[in-house]
């Protein structure tokens, strides 16, 4: 990875946190409603795994912590923050907001509110890439707490048997909502789980983004290439409660601390910095024209858009093929 793209990956990380911290201050400001689960933290797995793949050709899905993951596929920020704002110019027309993050245009295939839901249908890609022929990977993302659904198993399993291309990737930023893993999962290391699938895996340090980029680029060539799944665990941490209802207050002070001395977008600054190819007067000065983008552009998109119209509330829908709302049934 040469300097330059480590200068763009920064400024990815970069953007994506001001963004989420926008949505965080739009949230309060009752300008965004609903669920809202934020990605502080965990810029590195996201942004580390996509540019070691083909953003815009590969296949994702997601859970529902999933705006980042939109935006590094290719979706246009503009649209995920209105989507956020439920506007009609909003990647899914303003009808699935924060956890319902959808851009088949760039192949983002959605975040899915349901634990454990991406699990069979990133399997599903990958089969359907296999008897085409082409050249794409599926890749999953979902949290540690999801691998506990039953759809976790059966979905590993068939990919290894039916051997699909298709990387399964763990953010174990160590809670399920407020519950710490090792409350709820009998192996802590969530990567020592797929042994039973014969899936080779690997565990990496989810905050160092050169560090996750060298392990996807592994296994994402290891899937490309034909040799079947491929299951990576990025130890990580969100840095806000799991949805805005959350407080935060079952994480102990001291934890959170020795996390935020590991924040992904400090180590690659730090990192430019001591090596003579950057500055800090730069990286504040790159500080400021994204938190400019973001207010002078990206918010008066999503604020003066318009709301989408009541009368066009079944157009993406399949209500209009069912009898029983066309009162031809009884």
């Amino acid at each position: 990875m040469n300097v330059a793209d480590k200068k763009r990956l920064l400024r990815e990380m970069l953007f994506a946190r001001r963004f989420e911290e926008r949505c965080y201050e739009a949230y309060v400001e009752r300008k965004i409603g609903g669920f809202l689960h934020l990605y502080p933290g965990q810029e590195a797995c996201a942004i580390g795994v996509m540019e070691a793949a083909r953003p815009g050709f590969d296949y994702v899905v997601t859970g529902y912590r999933d705006h980042v993951h939109a935006i590094k596929c290719g979706s246009d920020p503009k649209a995920v923050m209105a989507e956020l704002y439920g506007k009609e110019t909003g990647c899914s027309k303003g009808r699935g907001g924060s956890m319902h993050i959808f851009d088949a245009s760039v192949r983002f295939m959605g975040g899915y509110a349901l634990v454990g839901g991406p699990f069979p249908l990133a399997a599903g890609m990958a089969k359907a890439i296999k008897m085409k022929g082409g050249e794409e990977i599926a890749i999953c993302f979902l949290g540690d707490a999801a691998n506990n659904q039953g759809t976790f198993h059966e979905s590993l399993n068939m990919a290894s048997v039916w051997n699909l291309p298709v990387l399964y990737v763990t953010e174990n930023n160590l809670y399920g909502i407020g519950t710490h893993i090792d409350r709820s999962t009998a192996v802590r290391d969530q990567f020592k789980r797929v042994a039973g699938y014969d899936i080779p895996a690997n565990q990496v340090d989810g905050q160092d983004i050169e560090t996750v980029y060298a392990a996807a680029k592994e296994a994402v060539d290891h899937v490309r290439s034909g040799k079947g799944p491929y299951f990576l665990e990025l130890m990580t941490y969100r840095y806000r409660g799991h949805s805005m209802s959350d407080s935060g207050a079952y994480r102990c002070k001291e934890e959170e601390k020795e996390w935020g001395k590991r924040d992904p977008i400090i180590i690659l600054r730090d990192r430019l910095i001591e090596a003579g190819d950057y500055t800090l007067d730069e990286y504040e000065a790159l500080d400021k024209a994204i938190l400019d983008e973001i207010e002078n552009d990206i918010i008066p998109f999503s604020e003066n858009s318009p709301e989408p119209v009541v009368a066009e509330l079944e157009k993406y829908v399949l209500a209009d093929n069912d009898p029983y709302v066309k009162g031809g049934a009884h």
